[in-house]
Order: C-alpha cells, then sequence, then structure tokens
C-alpha cells in the first residue's frame, strides 16, 4: 500500500480502526485523501437511506440488518455487509456476536410487544447495543443510528435528530454522544435519551 494510501486511513476516534486486509477491500480505485473516501461513503449511505426509508421495514431482523449494511457501504468496501471475524478495541468477541445479535433482536421485539419502554427509549437501547456489539469491520455508528431511525418509523415516530450534527466529524457533539454510549453501557440511558432529541 502507498503513503498516499496510508493517509487515507489515519484514524481519529470517528471510526473503528480497519485490519491491513480490509483497507485491501477498498473498491473505488480514485480515492486519494480521507475527504475523497468521505464522500464516497455519505454518498452511498445516502442512496441507502432513500432505499430503506421508501416503505415500513422490519429492523428486527437479522439478514436485513446486514442487507442495510450492505446498501450503506457496499459501492464502497467489499466487506459491507459481512459480520466483522477479527477482534476490536471496540465491541464482543466475533464469536459472540450472531448469538448476541438474535439476543438483542428478541429483547426489541419483547419490549415493543409489551410496552416495556416508550419508543425513543427502545430505539435507544437498540442503537447502544448495536453499536456494542460492534457487528461489522467498520461503520457500526451509522449503521446503527440509521437502524434506530428505522425502527422509529417500523414504531410510528419521528427519527432522532443525533444532537443535530454529524457525528462522524470529531466535536463537542460527538464527545457528548461517545460520552452518552459509555454511560448506557452502565445501563444510565439518561443521556443518551437527551442527546438523540437534541
Amino acid at each position: 500500500m502507498g503513503i498516499g494510501l496510508m493517509d487515507i486511513f489515519q484514524q481519529d476516534d470517528s471510526a473503528t480502526q480497519l485490519t491491513e486486509y480490509e483497507k485491501e477491500d477498498l473498491i473505488p480505485t480514485y480515492i486519494s485523501t480521507r475527504k475523497e473516501l468521505n464522500r464516497a461513503e455519505q454518498d452511498n449511505i445516502l442512496a441507502a437511506e432513500d432505499w430503506a426509508f421508501r416503505r415500513r421495514r422490519d429492523v428486527l431482523n437479522a439478514k436485513f440488518l446486514k442487507s442495510l449494511h450492505q446498501r450503506m457501504f457496499g459501492d464502497v468496501w467489499k466487506w459491507a455487509g459481512k459480520i466483522r471475524n477479527t477482534e476490536r478495541n471496540i465491541g464482543i468477541s466475533p464469536h459472540r456476536i450472531r448469538p448476541e445479535l438474535m439476543n438483542l433482536l428478541g429483547d426489541c421485539r419483547f419490549w415493543i410487544d409489551r410496552d416495556t419502554y416508550t419508543p425513543d427509549e427502545i430505539a435507544a437501547r437498540f442503537h447502544h447495543r448495536l453499536v456494542f456489539i460492534h457487528p461489522f469491520p467498520n461503520g457500526n455508528g451509522r449503521h446503527s443510528r440509521l437502524s434506530a431511525d428505522l425502527l422509529l418509523a417500523y414504531m410510528g415516530q419521528p427519527p432522532f435528530t443525533w444532537g443535530s450534527t454529524n457525528l462522524v466529524k470529531v466535536g463537542d457533539a460527538r464527545k457528548r454522544y461517545i460520552s452518552a454510549l459509555r454511560k448506557a453501557d452502565k445501563h444510565d440511558y439518561a443521556a443518551l435519551l437527551k442527546f438523540v432529541r437534541s
């Protein structure tokens, strides 16, 4: 991999580090800067959002979640929609991803069927656990935010505002978001519930 391509993979706290093999799965050959990579991913995500919101979706389905990730990143990465098989500094061990994902989907169906929580809290808890599981090599935050918004639509609710900013960029809103997720790791969802509607 040349020096120029290495520059586009410089990481900050906004993305999970890719393995060397995953970096080789970049599809567009024209990409040589981080800005071009971000733009390509954003264009792919916007097309996926357009597809996803065309009709009511059953988000609580593992096959759909993989398909959604593939639609969000499939024009940019060969690994899009594939469950990760490598350890990360965030997320659970790869061998636990599939069973934990099924547990999450079952829990969410139960919460909806039994009115266990408000729709906002169901979607926030779903988002948090999906991020915590971290099923894919990258794009988990963006995928879980879109999935939560689709779950809200499924429940007849408006999407979250997510701090009314771009959470991919490092800044104050992203710091508040990460802090809220860390509190949710300790079963305190108050900050996350506030953030998603701010």
